[in-house]
C-alpha cells in the first residue's frame, strides 16, 4: 500500500459509543467546551486551533463537505472531514498531560484533493490495498479495474472511497456516521455497494471504527482506514524510534510490485519479527533483506493471531518521546504496517511541518492484499442478502 500498519495484552474495551455523523449544516461553530474539565478543554482547543472549519467547507461533485469534531471529557478529540471520511486530527494527552496531535493531515479540503495526497487519514475502498494487474474473476467473469499503482490497482482505483464525499450525520459529541453508495460498475467493480462507517470516540480515549456494507450483486469489498500516526506529535520528526509490537507470527511476502506471493512466511529470525516491542528502525537495512528492499522498508501485511469474528489485539505502539501508547484491536485477519517510505517532504501538514521521509506510520487493518486472486487467502466476496461487517479500535493511553 502507499502508506501503512501492533499488539497489547488483554484490553477491556467496554461500552464504547458508536460513531454516527452530524449533518454539515449542524456543524457551524467550533466545539463548545462549556463544562469540560481543563485538560479536555485544552485538548478540544488544540484539536481545532490550526483548523479553520471554513477551509473544509466546499462543494465537490455536487455534495457539501465539512469538518466534524468529536470530543470526550478525558482530554481527547478527533477532527474528521466527510471528504473521503478522513481523520484530520487526533489530539490526546501525552505523559505530561500536554495535548498532542498524533495524526498527520492537511489544513484544507483542497489539499486532500491535490497531487500530494497519499490517502492521508482516508477511508479506503471499495477494496483496500492492491489487486494484481487490476484484474480479478468472479463467477467466471473477469473484471478490469484502473491500474493506478504501477501495473496494479490500489485502494479502489483512480477514484476510490478516499476521493468521494460521504453523507454525514452527527447525533452527539462523540459519534459520526458516514454513508456512501458506490454504483454498479464504479471503478470497474460489480454491484451497487452501500457502505456505512461509524466513528466513535469513547470515554477511554479509544476511537472505534465500525464498517458495514451491503450489495445488490456479488462483489468484493475490503474497507480500511489510512490514518498516518506519529505518537510524538505531527511534525516531531522520525517515527523510527517508536516501539512496535505486532500480534503476528507470520506475514505475507511480496514481489517487486508489492503483490503477495501467496506464501505465509514466519517472522521468526527476520526483520518482520515484532512479537516483542522493537524500535521500528532497528533492523531496516534494505540491502540485507529482499522483502524490505521490495517495500522500500516496511509496507507489508501481517497475519494476525486469533483472527475471527471477535475483536483481537493487533498491535501496540509507543511514542519514544511522548509516552503515548496506541493499542490496535480489530476483527480483521490482517494488518498492513507501513512506515512512510514514500513521504518526501513536498507537502506541508496542518501544523506547518513537512511530510518528511518516515515521519508517520500506518496500521491498516484488513483482509489480505490481492485476496480476489489468491484462493488461499480469506475471501472478500460479498453476496446480496449478506452484510459485510468489520470493527477496528485505536485506543490511546500513556506510559509514564
Amino acid at each position: 500500500m502507499n502508506n501503512r500498519y501492533v499488539q497489547n495484552g488483554l484490553i477491556a474495551i467496554a461500552a464504547i459509543s458508536l460513531f454516527a455523523c452530524n449533518n454539515a449544516s449542524q456543524q457551524t461553530a467550533s466545539p463548545d467546551s462549556t463544562n469540560l474539565p481543563q485538560a479536555a478543554t485544552e485538548s478540544v482547543t488544540a484539536c481545532v486551533s490550526y483548523l479553520n472549519k471554513k477551509s473544509f467547507e466546499d462543494t465537490i461533485d455536487g455534495k457539501a463537505t465539512s469538518l466534524y469534531v468529536l470530543k470526550n471529557n478525558n482530554g481527547a478529540c478527533v477532527a474528521i472531514t466527510n471528504y473521503g471520511g478522513r481523520i484530520v486530527s487526533i489530539v490526546v494527552p501525552d505523559k505530561n498531560g500536554k495535548p498532542t496531535d498524533v495524526a498527520v493531515g492537511f489544513k484544507t479540503v483542497k489539499e486532500y484533493q491535490g497531487p500530494g495526497d497519499a490517502y492521508f487519514g482516508a477511508l479506503v475502498g471499495r477494496v483496500g490495498n492492491r489487486i494484481a494487474k487490476g484484474k480479478f474473476t468472479l463467477d467466471g467473469k473477469e473484471y478490469t479495474l484502473a491500474t493506478n499503482n504501477g501495473p496494479n490497482s490500489l485502494h479502489g482505483g483512480k477514484k476510490g472511497f478516499s476521493a468521494v464525499v460521504w453523507d454525514a450525520t452527527q447525533p452527539n459529541d462523540s459519534t459520526l456516521s458516514l454513508t456512501y453508495v458506490s454504483k454498479d460498475g464504479e471503478e470497474g467493480y460489480p454491484g451497487t455497494l452501500t457502505s456505512n462507517v461509524t466513528y466513535t470516540l469513547g470515554a477511554d480515549n479509544a476511537i472505534r471504527i465500525n464498517y458495514k456494507a451491503t450489495t445488490d450483486k456479488k462483489t468484493v469489498v475490503n474497507l480500511t482506514n489510512h490514518t498516518y500516526f506519529n505518537l510524538n506529535g505531527e511534525g516531531s520528526g522520525t517515527i523510527l524510534n517508536h516501539l512496535v509490537q505486532i500480534g503476528a507470527d507470520k506475514y505475507t511476502p511480496v514481489d517487486a510490485t508489492l503483490i503477495p506471493t501467496g506464501k505465509l512466511d514466519p517472522v521468526t529470525g527476520t526483520p518482520f519479527d515484532f512479537t516483542k516491542p522493537t524500535a521500528i528502525g532497528s533492523r531496516i537495512d534494505t540491502a540485507k533483506n529482499i522483502q524490505l528492499k521490495n517495500g522500500g522498508g516496511y509496507d507489508h501485511n501481517f497475519v494476525l493471531r486469533n483472527a475471527g469474528p471477535a475483536l483481537h489485539p493487533a498491535a501496540e505502539v509507543t511514542g519514544d518521546q511522548s509516552g503515548i501508547v496506541m493499542n490496535v484491536l480489530t476483527t480483521e485477519p490482517g494488518m498492513q504496517f507501513y512506515i512512510g517510505n514514500f513521504m518526501s517532504g513536498k507537502n506541508s501538514f496542518k501544523s506547518g511541518a513537512k511530510d518528511d521521509y518516515r515521519t508517520a506510520f500506518c496500521m491498516e487493518t484488513q483482509h489480505f492484499p490481492d485476496a480476489p486472486n489468491q484462493k488461499n487467502f480469506p475471501s472478500i466476496v460479498l453476496e446480496p442478502g449478506k452484510e459485510y461487517t468489520s470493527t477496528t479500535i485505536y485506543k490511546f493511553a500513556v506510559k509514564k
